[in-house]
């Protein structure tokens, strides 16, 4: 990848037009002062093209000197990318488990559009969409997604209310606006008091986060608004803030408020205080922007990252190992029979997996809805198929220890 960077770095510094840009507008209105001169005096009109015929030449020479230095980085550049990158050919029908639900496709990437706001660009691909709806192609032994018939009718039948998930997603983008840019976490308590009652309910903390933070800011000497004010008053004011508004908190963050409180001792040496990580914390709005934004989808029934972006991702990370593996495969004349489980490991970073693995320790086989993990009295877990392969409808020993019981015994592990 050095090489490919490096390319690229030649690329961004050789690619800037605007020596180009400048060159062409100074030819621009040296054309136009010539036109203007010869307008004024007609009889002109062979001495000023005379002068002309020089600087414009020259103009024009630099101009395709400097667009020839952005062919030649773009040409090293797209070779560097087919050299890193050799061409592969695309995922045919039979091996594309998606492509007998297009419609699931189409509303991964509306979505998307709409939660990165994006909206005039969704709301054109939605229509034509639409009007224009793709047609599946079946895929032999391929599962059908859960709840797809569901999600593919509100797509091409338009019950999916797109003008209202982009007004929120709108709001949403405001109050991240207030948030990171102007520092004013007015707009996100207001938004978490309209939805307290959801957010306790699913024991969120961000309706605190937010009030802790705007108490850190009046302390601080910043009004609520995320404006300077006297630093003097700071103190002051957030006893007067956290007297009118910890009080709702009370029962659930008791210790958090009085160690709030309690840094009103050291507020003339804070930097020094055992509070210093509290009230001097650089990333503190970009951490709660975060809680915002999670708390913010999850309440629209939708994950905090887009869908399409992580499995993008994700696919982007595992494509050399699986492109290695067909290799293989081809060259062995060996086939993949396994439908739920890859015949490798992906290794994909902890933010990327997102369900618990199981792997039966008899028949080394991952657990799935259909040989879920079993756990027997004995606190052993092994999967269901090895369970019935062993005990054969009787009792049995379990295999790692000397405990014996019926499989009626044993109970399913959820994942």
């Amino acid at each position: 990848m050095d090489s490919l960077k490096a390319e690229h770095d030649k690329l961004e510094k050789k690619g800037n037009l605007s020596k180009s840009i400048n060159h062409v507008q100074n030819t621009i209105d040296l054309l136009t002062k010539t036109r203007a001169a010869i307008a004024a005096d007609p009889t002109s009109a062979q001495i000023q093209l005379a002068k002309l015929q020089t600087p414009a030449k020259q103009s024009f020479d630099k101009i395709n000197e400097q667009l020839k230095e952005v062919h030649q980085a773009l040409g090293k550049y797209g070779k560097a990318l087919d050299k890193k990158f050799k061409d592969k050919p695309l995922p045919a029908a039979e091996n594309d488990a998606l492509s007998s639900h297009p419609s699931l496709v189409n509303r991964a990437i509306a979505m998307h559009l709409l939660r990165e706001g994006q909206f005039g660009v969704a709301s054109t691909f939605i229509e034509e969409a639409k009007t224009h709806p793709p047609h599946p192609e079946p895929t032999a032994g391929t599962p059908k997604p859960h709840d797809s018939e569901q999600w593919e009718r509100a797509f091409t039948s338009g019950s999916i209310d797109s003008g209202a998930l982009q007004q929120q997603f709108a709001d949403m983008y405001h109050i991240l606006h207030e948030l990171k840019q102007q520092q004013n976490l007015i707009p996100a308590i207001a938004w978490s008091r309209q939805h307290s009652a959801q957010l306790e309910a699913r024991g969120s903390n961000l309706e605190f986060e937010l009030c802790r933070l705007q108490y850190v800011c009046l302390f601080m000497g910043h009004d609520h608004d995320g404006s300077i004010t006297s630093p003097e008053e700071g103190p002051l004011r957030a006893w007067a803030y956290a007297r009118s508004e910890f009080g709702v908190f009370q029962n659930r963050y008791a210790k958090e408020i009085q160690q709030l409180l309690g840094a009103m001792a050291f507020w003339q040496n804070m930097a020094d205080s055992p509070y210093k990580r509290t009230f001097y914390n650089e990333n503190a709005f970009e951490e709660v922007a975060s809680s915002f934004t999670r708390e913010f989808c999850s309440l629209l029934g939708l994950s905090a990252d887009s869908p399409l972006y992580i499995a993008a991702t994700a696919g982007a990370i595992a494509l050399p190992t699986l492109l290695k593996l067909q290799t293989i495969m081809k060259e062995k004349r060996t086939e993949w029979t396994t439908q739920n489980e890859l015949p490798v490991e992906i290794p994909l970073p902890p933010s990327y997996q997102f369900h618990s693995i199981f792997v039966c320790p008899v028949s080394k086989e991952q657990g799935t809805d259909q040989n879920p993990p079993m756990m027997m009295p004995c606190g052993h877990v092994i999967a269901k198929e090895s369970l019935d392969r062993i005990s054969k409808g009787a009792r049995f020993k379990c295999p790692y220890c000397p405990g014996e019981s019926h499989p009626r015994d044993a109970k399913e592990v959820l994942l």
